[in-house]
């Protein structure tokens, strides 16, 4: 009997503990949060305005800011690389352009103008000659018509001129075209063989670089320094060596490679020496010895000396048979006038100018845009 009753109290609490748990579970699963939403993903910054409702302030989204390339500076003109030659002629323009009428003072200052720039005492009786010619017979009776026709009669002097750098291409691979640059020292004449190397090579010629001024000191190394940026081949002799050797060396070097173009330095002692013209001979002499053909013999000559130059111009085309003259500074000088004093007096075609220090800065000669510049009417 005490059995039964144990039994039922153990029945009794099992089933009362089996109902606590089924309803602890519903309230359990009745309870259950649903997940959160997802976030919305941010949004790129934009530069565009949203467009606002009515009333609603404007917010404008600062732009990103962009790195742009940035621009060359643009190259000098020749106009204004020219101003010190420019300003021996803008007073007397000025002063002749301030008359209302073509009087003896404007002669005068015309004059004057064209001496200082040295153009020379026989260009430049010629050239005002022919216009007071023309004011006597009415033809020009304006300032501004005289400046003009001034204008027009210098660059026609300057026209006509083969100004081209003579290439021989019809010559055989093995017999190299040679450049001789001739010139006093101080006149720029190796760094202008070694800015002519760099351009001869940019337009696709092989070229070799001889370094014949053997008594200057430094010359051989500041010419192996061009060779080296240019990427011309070069040749040296010993200081104080011949120079004849050294060019002959230099162009069998070039015929043996079969390269197209010699440049050839060479010694710059004073042009008064007799010595220095008749080395000048001999080295071209030897230069077409062998395998190479002289086909340029290029003057250097410093524009801020003046009539000095003109007189280095006589004496190396007697001993040289001078093709064309290179002006170097000529953006330092108030001397532009030489060209006209070189070209009509002497008849050898200035080529290049030096306007500047670097490679892009020795141009071709332009009477044109010279003779402009000069008047600042570019």
């Amino acid at each position: 009997m005490e059995f039964f009753w144990i039994f039922l109290i153990l029945a009794v609490l099992v089933t009362v503990f089996g109902i606590g748990v089924v309803i602890a579970g519903r309230r359990r699963a009745g309870s259950v949060e649903a997940p959160p939403a997802a976030r919305p993903l941010p949004t790129a910054p934009t530069t565009e305005r949203t467009k606002p409702s009515v009333g609603a302030p404007v917010i404008d989204t600062p732009a990103v800011a962009v790195d742009e390339p940035p621009v060359p500076p643009k190259p000098a003109s020749l106009r204004d690389r020219l101003a010190k030659a420019r300003s021996a002629f803008s007073g007397a323009f000025s002063g002749v352009l301030g008359r209302g009428s073509i009087t003896d003072e404007t002669w005068d200052e015309l004059e004057e103008a064209l001496l200082r720039a040295d153009v020379g005492l026989g260009v430049t009786d010629a050239l005002l000659g022919e216009l007071k010619e023309r004011v006597r017979s009415k033809e020009i009776t304006e300032p501004s018509d005289l400046l003009d026709a001034l204008q027009a009669e210098m660059a026609s002097r300057l026209e006509g001129s083969d100004r081209s750098l003579r290439f021989d291409a019809s010559l055989p691979a093995g017999q190299p075209n040679v450049w001789m640059f001739v010139g006093v020292n101080g006149v720029g004449k190796t760094t202008t063989i070694g800015k002519v190397a760099q351009q001869q090579i940019s337009d696709g010629r092989t070229v070799l670089l001889a370094a014949g001024d053997t008594f200057r000191a430094a010359a051989a190394e500041q010419l192996g320094t061009w060779a080296e940026r240019s990427g011309a081949e070069f040749v040296r002799g010993a200081e104080g060596g011949d120079p004849s050797s050294v060019i002959f060396d230099g162009v069998e070097r070039a015929a043996a490679r079969e390269l197209d173009l010699v440049l050839a330095d060479t010694a710059g002692r004073l042009h008064t020496k007799t010595n220095l013209m008749e080395e000048l001979r001999k080295v071209r002499r030897v230069a077409e010895k062998g395998a190479g053909t002289v086909t340029e013999t290029l003057l250097v000559i410093d524009a801020t000396t003046g009539q000095n130059g003109l007189t280095q111009a006589r004496e190396f085309r007697e001993a040289t048979d001078v093709t064309g003259v290179v002006l170097t500074k000529l953006d330092g000088s108030a001397k532009g006038g030489i060209v006209f004093a070189i070209e009509t007096e002497l008849g050898i075609p200035v080529k290049l100018v030096g306007v500047g220090e670097q490679i892009g800065d020795l141009i071709a000669f332009d009477p044109r845009e010279f003779v402009a510049a000069l008047f600042d009417r570019a």
